[in-house]
């Protein structure tokens, strides 16, 4: 299977395989099984943008080509202990762009940029983006690229490690939280193979 096949085939996917696409929690490391479902579901341009970075609005997003997503998130239950090192935080979700050039620009001028444009800046709920690093993720079929992402607030510092990858005309994300200065790679890009392979499988109606 080429890359150019991969391309076609996910013109034939509509917005409601992505719902297929997403990891189930028993997919997810098993140091997650403990942890609970915190969001889930559709994830339209509007709600993005309402959670991303202050100013960033859904038309941008329209204008860069990305149609919808969903995504599986898990968090801790109250009785974790958030100490050093701790995994509070692990989530996969799936981008439907128009064309698979849009997938690749989105990874770069607005996925990585926005990041790196942002460090030093406040990002709400009383935390400052204090660095980000570029990654250099392996194993994927396609384009891939990642970040380690360092945010640090009254609580301390917590750390995210982001891979962002292709398939075609669909983006899959996946990232690891972790309390502390930490990096998740390894972890990360297992999550990101497993996610890739699920993708592949409905797109290639195998699921």
């Amino acid at each position: 299977m080429t890359s150019f096949s991969i391309d076609r085939a996910t013109y034939s996917v509509g917005e409601g395989a992505l719902e297929l696409m997403v990891l189930d929690k028993s997919a997810f490391p098993q140091s997650f099984q403990g942890h609970q479902v915190i969001r889930e579901g559709p994830l339209d341009n509007n709600t993005l943008a309402e959670n991303g970075f202050d100013g960033i609005t859904a038309e941008r997003f329209i204008k860069a080509g990305r149609v919808t997503g969903v995504m599986r998130e898990l968090g801790p239950t109250s009785n974790m202990v958030m100490a050093d090192g701790f995994d509070f935080m692990a989530a996969s979700v799936v981008h439907l762009f128009d064309t698979p050039d849009s997938v690749h620009t989105w990874m770069h001028e607005i996925f990585l940029k926005d990041f790196e444009d942002r460090v030093g800046e406040s990002i709400g709920q009383g935390h400052q983006l204090v660095s980000v690093t570029r990654r250099e993720p392996q194993g994927f079929f396609d384009e891939a690229v990642g970040l380690r992402v360092l945010q640090g607030g009254a609580d301390g510092l917590i750390s995210s490690t982001v891979v962002d990858f292709r398939v075609g005309r669909l983006l899959g994300v996946v990232f690891i939280g972790a309390v502390g200065d930490h990096d998740r790679l390894e972890q990360v890009q297992l999550l990101g193979q497993a996610l890739e392979k699920r993708m592949v499988g409905v797109v290639l109606g195998s699921s």
